[in-house]
C-alpha cells in the first residue's frame, strides 16, 4: 500500500453533517470493495477515491490518512456483518445449531468477499499499526455473540462446570478464521475441518440428551480428569 499519511489539521475536519456522514460511507464501502477486489497491496488513497466516486483528498480530509480509514472501515465492515445474524445467535439453543449458524455464515460471508477481505485485513496487520488493533476489535464483535450463545447453551449441562465461555468463544472464532484463510488454498479440506466441528457439536448434544444419572456419572468423570473434587 502507498504510504500515505499526512494527516489534516484538526480544524479542518467537516462538521458532521448528512452530507458528510454520507462521503464517509462512501469511503468505508470503497475501502472495503478496494481491499477485498484489489489487496491491501494496492489500496490507496486513490483506488479507494476511484471506488467510492470521490475526490481522493477526501481520504484525509476526513479520516487524516489511509491507514485510519482502513481501520475505520475493518471495524465498520464487522459491524455491519454482526449485525445481520444478531437475531439468529440470539436464537440458538443448542451448540449443533451454534456450530451450524456458523457454517451458514461461514458460506454467505465467502460469498459476499467477507472471507477474502479478512485475509487481506489480516496481511495488512502486519505492517500496518492501526489495522491490528481495529482487525482484533471486528473479531471481538463475533466473539461476544459467540460467547452469548455459550453461556446461555452451556448452563446446566455436565460441561459448564469445565468450560471458560470467553476462551472457548475465541477457540471458535479462531478456528473459523483459520477455515477461512484454509479454503483459499485447500477447499475440500476445510470442508472436511467444518463437517469435523458440526460432528462435535453432535456428540455434544448427544451428552446433553442424558438423563440425570448419566450426566452425573459424567461430571464426575470430568471432575476427576480434570483434578477438580
Amino acid at each position: 500500500m502507498t504510504p500515505e499519511t499526512t494527516r489534516s489539521p484538526e480544524s479542518t475536519r467537516p462538521p458532521e453533517t448528512a452530507r458528510s456522514l454520507e462521503t464517509k460511507t462512501k469511503l468505508l464501502d470503497g475501502a472495503l470493495r478496494t481491499l477485498t477486489e484489489q489487496g491491501i497491496a494496492k489500496t490507496s488513497a486513490r483506488t479507494v477515491a476511484a471506488a467510492a466516486g470521490v475526490n481522493q483528498a477526501l481520504v484525509f480530509y476526513h479520516f487524516g490518512s489511509v491507514d485510519e480509514l482502513l481501520a475505520a472501515a475493518c471495524r465498520y465492515g464487522a459491524e455491519r456483518s454482526v449485525s445481520r445474524y444478531r437475531d439468529r445467535f440470539a436464537a440458538v439453543g443448542t451448540l449443533s445449531e451454534l456450530l451450524a449458524l456458523g457454517r451458514e455464515i461461514h458460506e454467505q460471508e465467502r460469498v459476499g468477499g467477507q472471507v477474502m477481505l479478512l485475509g487481506q485485513l489480516l496481511a495488512g496487520a502486519q505492517t500496518h499499526a492501526t489495522l491490528g488493533p481495529a482487525t482484533a476489535a471486528g473479531l471481538d464483535l463475533w466473539i461476544v455473540e459467540i460467547e452469548k450463545v455459550l453461556d446461555r447453551v452451556l448452563a446446566g449441562t455436565p460441561f459448564r462446570e469445565f468450560t471458560d465461555p470467553a476462551g472457548l468463544a475465541r477457540a471458535v472464532a479462531a478456528s473459523f478464521v483459520g477455515i477461512e484463510l484454509y479454503e483459499g488454498v485447500d477447499g475440500a479440506g476445510a470442508a472436511s475441518a467444518l463437517d469435523a466441528l458440526e460432528q462435535l457439536g453432535l456428540l455434544v448434544g448427544a451428552l446433553e440428551e442424558l438423563g440425570p444419572v448419566a450426566q452425573r456419572a459424567v461430571r464426575q468423570y470430568l471432575r476427576r480428569a480434570s483434578g477438580k473434587r
